[in-house]
């Protein structure tokens, strides 16, 4: 089954499961961004709004999703924000180069399949300085269990349970990280801020 498929099936059971259980941390992580000046922010994985409520009201945003299932749900939390719902992949992003401020991807790098495709489309669409406010589950290097063990199964229905941030990270460049903390379930989730670099090296 397809993520498509499967989060479109999903849909109206989202937030039964996630509402609570992530409010605080998405409170936390776009509150880095609530005092800034009116600002072009890109929403990946947007799904059914559950960071709206806590948006800054003076910013422009743009939210992006896979399903039109999720982004109908969207819909009612999107009022008084300056927000444009748009259907799309992340891994595909159909924006031209630096054309976002700020990039919110709150639990979406473990959801795609190739979450470093994903997170180089990201900096590509950013301008230098921008930054990239994230909220995931990540498996510290070298670490194994029963993560690893359910991954094959839960990356073809919901959710990937092998991604090393510091991997993914690696492997794109040109970004910096500004802040790593523990987040849920004994720092499992992390929330991380990142700043694309205003000059690439080399």
């Amino acid at each position: 089954m397809s993520l498509k498929h499967s989060y479109t099936l999903v849909a109206p059971f989202y937030d039964a499961f996630l509402t609570a259980a992530t409010r605080a941390p998405r409170r936390r992580s776009l509150a880095a961004i609530a005092d800034d000046p009116p600002r072009d922010v890109l929403l990946l994985g947007v799904g059914t709004g559950l960071d709206l409520p806590h948006l800054p009201k003076q910013h422009r945003y743009v939210g992006l999703d896979l399903t039109a299932a999720m982004l109908t749900r969207a819909r009612p939390r999107m009022a008084g924000l300056q927000f444009a719902p748009l259907r799309g992949d992340a891994q595909r992003l159909p924006f031209h180069d630096s054309s976002f401020d700020v990039a919110v991807l709150h639990l979406i790098l473990a959801v795609v399949p190739a979450p470093t495709l994903c997170l180089a489309e990201v900096v590509r669409v950013l301008k230098p300085g921008g930054q990239l406010l994230i909220f995931d589950k990540f498996l510290r290097r070298g670490e194994a269990g029963w993560k690893r063990l359910l991954n094959p199964l839960t990356r073809h229905v919901a959710t990937r349970l092998d991604v090393v941030f510091e991997d993914v990270l690696e492997a794109v460049g040109g970004i910096d990280v500004t802040a790593d903390e523990a987040s849920l379930a004994s720092g499992w989730f992390r929330l991380i801020r990142l700043e694309k670099r205003a000059f690439s090296e080399g």
